[in-house]
């Protein structure tokens, strides 16, 4: 029997890239991010870029941009899950942790990294620890 390869599905980035970005930048709000960290966890090296984004959420973001706001958002899901307290679930990100995959740092150390792969890590884990897949 024969296997059909579908393509994998258009993302529509003008549609999406609006409400993440306004989604994206409450969420650094009620993290207390700076902005280096919040250009950090897009992905974009260019300040004019970021300020153009926050100024006019309309722009279209590349997928890279879109995947890493789609990890910030999972992230931000599994703390209020896993965390109901409002205010511990927003500064869980900033605590030391001291899970193998912290070693003591921060999970926000960990995604500012620069690589997508560390912000898919610490959502992984997030999910894991709610009994998500891991």
């Amino acid at each position: 029997m024969a296997s059909q390869v579908h393509p994998a599905p258009t993302i529509d980035r003008k549609g999406l890239s609006g409400p993440a970005l306004r989604t994206f930048f409450r969420i650094a709000e009620l993290w207390g991010l700076s902005v280096d960290d919040q250009m950090a966890l897009l992905g974009v090296t260019a300040r004019s870029t970021f300020f153009k984004w926050k100024k006019d959420a309309n722009a279209i973001l590349p997928k890279d941009t879109l995947e890493r706001i789609s990890y910030v958002l999972g992230i931000y899901k599994a703390l209020q899950i896993l965390l109901p307290d409002e205010r511990a679930a927003d500064t869980w990100v900033k605590r030391a942790n001291t899970a193998p995959l912290f070693g003591g740092r921060s999970a926000l150390d960990r995604m500012l990294s620069g690589q997508v792969a560390d912000l898919f890590l610490v959502r992984q884990y997030l999910d894991a620890q709610r009994g998500g897949w891991a």
